[in-house]
């Protein structure tokens, strides 16, 4: 990704999600993240674990960008452990990371993930 990215959103979502479009109005960005393909360490060994295509978009209220509001729709991954059946997502602990601000709406959408998890 741009290092000019790094300026507008957290690093977490620059290393773990793709923009896949980005929209400029007179009163708002709309920038959309897809979830990378990349495994877990802990998934990569198990090669019954695959991608399964993506979740519903979350639309995210961002801080305000140079007087314009900012929204992401952030879509999560979705993965198929082919010897269970089971169908997850990664979940995104972002508790350790004291550098990271997010807004109250990115953090309630990340413990609805961790509450999704078996």
């Amino acid at each position: 990704m741009p290092h000019e990215n790094r300026a507008i959103l957290p690093d977490v979502l620059i290393d773990n999600f793709d923009i896949v479009n980005f929209i400029k109005t007179n009163t708002r960005f709309d920038i959309w993240l897809d979830e990378q393909k990349v495994q877990m360490r802990c998934y990569k060994s198990n090669s019954s674990v695959i991608s399964y295509g993506f979740g519903d978009y979350h639309i995210i209220r961002g801080f305000s960008i140079r007087g314009r509001a900012t929204f992401l729709p952030v879509r999560e991954r979705k993965l198929l452990d082919k010897s269970t059946g089971e169908v997850f997502s990664y979940d995104w602990d972002l508790s350790q990371d004291e550098a990271i601000r997010l807004n109250a709406e990115f953090v309630a959408f990340l413990r609805r993930k961790l509450r999704q998890l078996p």
